[in-house]
């Protein structure tokens, strides 16, 4: 079972904020033993990026934020700064298999925690750096947040309403997405080497920058560029090479209409009682319809206007053409696919009660071996000491 496949694995984790995080509990999750290390007097900073927070009568205080990336690991406080603290990190590295962390380049080199310190004591070690640029190159001092690499490594230069349009700009994505791609990205190459470890017994450094995966993440669009030396433009919600791929306002609300190929087109076509369209050349094949999609848009808008939603959606679903509503969250969580699929996950906390998290999706929709635990207590219930690996 999944949530046991790491099982004997032990990571020490001294990431905070979210990209680390996120790694470390996709192997929490996997059923690896994480210990988290956190500051004595500060801990993560996400145990104060709030509201919202989940708080007990006795003081107790948990930020969502923390608690979203933080499942499954022990907290211990210790400050590697002192002697006593890098004494008790190294003891607890003598038996680690993996040691993540996401401190500026040479950071740890001065407190004798550096990957090549570490190796010295423990060959078969993991070790996982995560930086905004990378431990080289020119900007390799200095430090970065998610929003930072949105806009520096192009995916906020084409996401947005484009220029004249109401509203137009460049956006953020509505979540840290660099940092829980990195988080995964992070996660895959710390597999790949546990797995590469069972054949050399060794070890190996693991450098993921921000920046590499933020310039990874532009995907298609990156190779659109690089194929046509063309920027992309912001195009609000137009699909850069499929049409018609988009958002359409019903007499009533929204609906998201996704035509992946022409086939797909002319059942639409069909839907919407206007056949001709699909032997239009200038629409009749993908490559046609994204050159003309001005008007083909400026056709669909009005077409779409003259119908509700519960219309298009109900003939869409008989014809077999691919469309999505814009939920809410609270619509997204209530959905019956979502429900059915356990994606919200409730877990206990002593003081705290019922905690409801989501569901790691690489763990299947059953019962799992083993129960669940919400992220680590608040740094009042922690002592600076040497834990043990259990």
């Amino acid at each position: 079972m999944l949530d046991q496949a790491l099982a004997g694995v032990k990571v020490l984790d001294l990431s905070r904020i979210l990209a680390g995080p996120w790694c470390t509990q996709n192997l929490a999750d996997l059923g690896a033993q994480v210990i988290k290390v956190e500051h004595p007097g500060r801990g993560d900073d996400t145990r104060q990026w709030g509201p919202p927070y989940l708080e007990d009568d006795h003081g107790e205080r948990l930020s969502a934020y923390f608690s979203c990336c933080n499942r499954g690991k022990r907290s211990v406080a210790i400050d590697f700064a002192t002697e006593a603290g890098a004494q008790a990190i190294l003891a607890l590295v003598q038996e680690a298999d993996v040691f993540v962390e996401n401190f500026k380049a040479g950071t740890l080199a001065r407190y004798g925690l550096d990957y090549a310190a570490l190796r010295r004591i423990n060959p078969r070690l993991i070790y996982l750096s995560i930086t905004g640029f990378g431990q080289t190159g020119p900007m390799a001092d200095k430090p970065g947040y998610d929003y930072v690499f949105q806009g520096m490594g192009g995916l906020m230069s084409y996401t947005g309403q484009p220029d004249g349009a109401p509203g137009a700009g460049p956006l953020r994505t509505g979540v840290a997405v660099v940092d829980l791609t990195t988080g995964m990205y992070a996660t895959s190459a710390v597999l790949a080497a546990l797995f590469q470890r069972q054949g050399t017994g060794q070890g190996q450094y693991l450098d993921i920058a921000l920046l590499d995966v933020a310039v990874a993440l532009n995907a298609n669009q990156g190779a659109n560029y690089l194929i046509s030396g063309v920027n992309p433009q912001r195009s609000g919600n137009a699909h850069p090479n499929c049409a018609p791929y988009e958002v359409f306002q019903c007499a009533d609300g929204y609906l998201i209409l996704a035509i992946g190929n022409d086939t797909q087109f002319q059942r639409f076509c069909q839907v919407a009682g206007t056949p001709e369209l699909a032997t239009d050349e200038r629409f009749a094949t993908n490559p046609n319809r994204i050159v003309h999609l001005a008007v083909l848009r400026a056709l669909l808008t009005e077409m779409f206007k003259t119908r509700s939603r519960r219309s298009w959606t109900d003939a869409f679903d008989a014809a077999g053409v691919p469309w999505g509503p814009i939920n809410s969250l609270e619509d997204a969580f209530k959905h019956p696919q979502v429900q059915h699929r356990e994606m919200v996950q409730v877990l206990h906390h002593p003081t705290l009660g019922e905690i409801p998290t989501v569901r790691n999706p690489m763990l299947a929709t059953r019962t799992p071996d083993r129960a669940p635990v919400p992220a680590p207590p608040s740094l009042a219930a922690l002592s600076e000491q040497a834990v043990a690996w259990s």
